[in-house]
């Protein structure tokens, strides 16, 4: 335990590094940048780059440990892996939006042990080691309103850009649930939107397709703090196979199982 505590503090340290990398040519591009194909080519490079800086960080810290980015894919060791996207909510950084952070998971046999998330433009740090709860900027919180009932709970979901074959499940769904609660929001980092159900900012959550980067850090995170998290089967959430990720409070979790799981219609 001791020796994940000193592995958290050198991943926080990372990610900061990293961040501050990112911030340099955060909504610096248009000043070199003739078009949008440079933009990109622009957040193509801060993106391969940013994971470079992690791998070369993250490997040497944990013998025989293997490597899975987003840009890089499977490398080594997958039993004991670090999992990174290392620049989650590339549109909005494109766009010039801060909704952008670093994932960072140590994960154990496909189950997380570690985890952080790294919000650059406002320093905010979200970790976990399993079992010692989960802390903001070195604060061990627990969610705001751990009682909420589903009439004040704020949702949170991404749109399907990358599986437009359930793109009008996806809005059956969202007109079931905008008429749960308090309202929907969408801010285009993952990785931020499950840090913010952990901390019952958001009170829940839906998306499909995620990937294993993009969650890694969070899932942990919620598991700690108690979010219920299933599949829309209601089973318990693997992020290796299931499509579609439902989160919540408890007393809040229910409610939206029930309406996304009438809007999809995938095993």
């Amino acid at each position: 335990m001791n020796e994940l505590t000193v592995t958290l503090e050198s991943v926080i340290n990372l990610v900061r590094k990293v961040g501050a990398f990112q911030l340099k040519y955060f909504r610096q591009m248009a000043d070199d940048a003739s078009d949008m194909k440079a933009e990109r080519e622009t957040v193509s490079f801060v993106d391969v780059e940013s994971e470079k800086m992690l791998a070369e960080g993250l490997l040497p810290l944990i013998d025989h440990v293997g490597f899975y980015g987003e840009e890089s894919g499977k490398s080594g060791n997958q039993d004991l892996v670090w999992i990174v996207d290392p620049l989650d909510g590339t549109t909005n950084y494109l766009s010039g939006l801060d909704q952008f952070s670093i994932s960072v998971a140590l994960v154990k046999d496909g189950t997380p042990e570690l985890g952080v998330v790294y919000k650059p433009f406002s320093r905010e740090v979200f970790s976990c080691i399993r079992g010692q709860g989960v802390a903001y900027n070195g604060k061990v919180l627990r969610p705001r309103y751990p009682e909420a009932e589903v009439s004040d709970a704020l949702f949170s979901t991404g749109f399907p850009y990358r599986s437009p074959d359930i793109a009008e499940q996806f809005f059956t769904a969202a007109a079931g649930v905008l008429t749960l609660g308090r309202g929907i929001r969408r801010s285009g980092s993952a990785a931020l939107d499950v840090s913010h159900v952990a901390m019952g900012w958001y009170q829940g959550f839906w998306e499909t397709d995620l990937q294993p980067y993009d969650i890694a850090a969070g899932m942990l995170m919620m598991q700690e703090n108690g979010i219920t998290v299933t599949n829309h089967h209601g089973m318990p959430f693997n992020m290796f196979t299931d499509r579609l990720m439902v989160a919540g409070l408890p007393d809040v979790h229910a409610s939206l199982l029930e309406q996304v799981a009438a809007a999809y219609q995938f095993e």
